[in-house]
């Protein structure tokens, strides 16, 4: 579902993104773990065709992002570090103009809470001002636009960032959800245990360069944080 081919972006001569081949298939959990300034918000950058890359290819279900952005967003959905939603509208209301705006068929009141109730948003809480939201609260109104929406693949910058436990292991079961719902997603993340517990795989970055790829299943905590400390010392 999402590919990139040598994927590499520089500014001013200095490497961002340095040839990164990477495939995320339906169903995978794709970690990119890496300091600041690894490259990770940069390849989630690449992929919605937010910056273009200075040579190689990001693909969205086989299309290419530079070429045909707008069917590439249509398999796409995006969740920030923080979830920009309009504050003086409901959860309900805001679900419902971000899905129009996708171009997704208009979806009667009934089943945009029976969205709220799929991520776990508790009764009420769709007919609540978003300014009262808690940021986890609004974390899963992304989700809820991602699953009213349809998406095949889901791209995530530091979504558990801020998170208290609770809601960072909420936010980890519905992702689960959706792998077991043949979503693709992949997810930049500092959080070496969510990344362990939520993915399928990790990619350790360091200096804009993919260093290692890991099956999560095959690995504990303690030899992720081993091999991920020593790819930082690289």
């Amino acid at each position: 579902m999402l590919k990139a081919t040598d994927l590499t972006k520089t500014y001013n001569g200095v490497a961002a993104l340095d040839r990164l081949n990477l495939e995320v298939a339906p169903g995978d959990v794709f970690c990119l773990l890496g300091a600041n300034g690894a490259g990770k918000t940069t390849t989630i950058n690449l992929f919605l065709n937010f910056i273009e890359p200075s040579g190689g290819t990001a693909q969205v279900n086989g299309l290419d992002v530079t070429r045909q952005p707008l069917e590439t967003k249509r398999w796409l959905a995006y969740i920030p570090e923080q979830v920009m939603l309009y504050r003086h509208l409901t959860g309900l209301e805001n679900l419902d103009y971000f899905t129009a705006l996708s171009g997704t068929d208009h979806y009667p009141p009934d089943q945009l809470r029976a969205f709220f109730k799929q991520v776990g948003l508790q009764d009420g809480v769709a007919d609540q001002r978003v300014s009262t939201y808690s940021k986890g609260m609004r974390q899963k109104v992304g989700i809820a636009i991602a699953l009213a929406k349809q998406a095949k693949a889901l791209l995530l910058d530091e979504p558990t960032s801020g998170l208290d436990p609770k809601a960072s292991n909420e936010f980890s079961r519905l992702l689960q959800r959706l792998s077991g719902e043949g979503v693709a997603v992949l997810m930049a993340t500092h959080d070496l245990f969510r990344a362990k517990e939520s993915g399928t795989r990790v990619g350790i970055m360091n200096q804009g360069q993919l260093k290692q790829t890991l099956t999560t299943a095959e690995i504990g905590h303690a030899d992720l944080e081993r091999i991920y400390l020593e790819q930082m010392h690289d």
